[in-house]
């Protein structure tokens, strides 16, 4: 095990595979209810992967999901394992507004809540889209009883990113809830995506395990990864993409993705967010 008094932050991002933003032209929001849903089974094999492995995760898990397999939310929970909020639809936060997103995260905080029975303290904001236009959503999030967010990624994309932001946790504002960033590594004059998703899929696993072993070793740093339960079912419908972008990012070795994530597994220390991160969120509030 490599770096064992740095324990990394494991989280899965709960949306079935019709969700994502990559597929958000081909299929409309209308449609969900026709798609076959295969959230569920796949979240299965991630909970009995960690299982084997022993390790736990935290789950940002959409409120969308936890209506319709209440089953699941309390398998999380019985697990061990962090259940966190990912906001209700899918919805990007820059897109929604002040008044709609504080609807959004008190409406699935609820929900996740009544499904678990635990209370729930973490956020992730889909896509990445709590960034620089939205500045007024941190101070929502702790309104409504979030403890602490982990939305935001310093690095430049065409779909999200704050480059400038911090790489580490941070209170916006001076105020009492906390960003959790994601994993980025600072080469060359500038900050490179570490954390997982796409890019673990994209990078041969040497890459990017060198990679996080490079951050937890020149920062002393835990970082956080993050999947999504469809990247480990290749067999999930095929959806037709226009954009060919989208389609190799959404469709790229899913059958590779299992094999990595247990070499991953064994070669780091993993835990939840709220324990990886205890030192940091247990610090009094302002």
């Amino acid at each position: 095990m490599t770096h064992p008094t740095i324990v990394n932050a494991l989280t899965v991002d709960v949306e079935d595979y019709f969700q994502v933003q990559a597929l958000a032209n081909s299929v409309p929001r209308a449609a969900w209810e026709d798609m076959p849903r295969r959230v569920e089974a796949n979240t299965e094999r991630l909970l009995a992967a960690f299982a084997r492995a022993g390790v736990h995760a935290t789950f940002f898990t959409l409120g969308w999901v936890a209506e319709r397999h209440p089953a699941l939310i309390k398998r999380i929970v019985a697990g061990g394992h962090e259940l966190a909020s990912h906001g209700y639809g899918h919805e990007r936060v820059d897109r929604l507004g002040p008044e709609a997103f504080r609807a959004d995260v008190g409406r699935t905080r609820k929900l996740l809540e009544d499904a678990g029975g635990v209370a729930v303290s973490g956020y992730r904001a889909p896509t990445f889209s709590l960034n620089a236009g939205t500045p007024w959503a941190f101070a929502i999030l702790a309104e409504q009883g979030y403890r602490y967010s982990s939305s935001v990624y310093p690095v430049k994309h065409d779909l999200y990113g704050m480059p400038d932001a911090p790489r580490f946790p941070y209170r916006p504002d001076a105020g009492a809830l906390w960003e959790i960033p994601m994993t980025a590594l600072r080469m060359w004059g500038r900050n490179w995506p570490c954390a997982g998703g796409g890019w673990f899929r994209v990078l041969p696993y040497p890459v990017f395990r060198l990679g996080l072993r490079r951050f937890n070793r020149t920062e002393a740093a835990a970082g956080v990864f993050y999947t999504h339960p469809w990247e480990y079912d290749p067999e999930q419908p095929r959806v037709r993409v226009r954009s060919p972008l989208s389609r190799f990012r959404h469709y790229v070795n899913l059958a590779r993705t299992a094999g990595r994530l247990e070499r991953l597994l064994r070669d780091f220390a993993w835990d939840r967010m709220d324990r990886a991160f205890a030192s940091v969120l247990e610090q009094p509030r302002p």
